[in-house]
């Protein structure tokens, strides 16, 4: 479970909910069957998965501008009937 570093409960991600999609960052370096095989240890099956880089952000120290690291995004869609409980029992939404 190191790949997944959390949950994303943004506006966008709560509709997304709806239509059995969860929104999760991971690693940059994390493989799509590697994180695929992390999700699937919640007993569900998956059928989709998108992901996006999104970059780091501009930080300063003193002089010096550097970034901070990027990570990735990625939107897991499941079978239908299929939920990760941990996630919407926090969320208190129920299918």
């Amino acid at each position: 479970m190191d790949d997944i570093k959390y949950a994303i409960f943004t506006d966008k991600s709560l509709r997304l909910l709806g239509k059995n999609q969860y929104t999760l960052n991971v690693e940059s370096g994390s493989t799509r069957t590697e994180i695929k095989h992390w999700v699937e240890l919640f007993g569900v099956k998956v059928i989709a998965m998108n992901s996006h880089r999104l970059p780091g952000k501009a930080r300063r120290m003193g002089p010096i501008m550097g970034q901070t690291m990027h990570y990735r995004r990625m939107i897991i869609t499941l079978q239908p009937g299929y939920s990760i409980p941990p996630l919407r029992k926090k969320l208190h939404i129920s299918s």
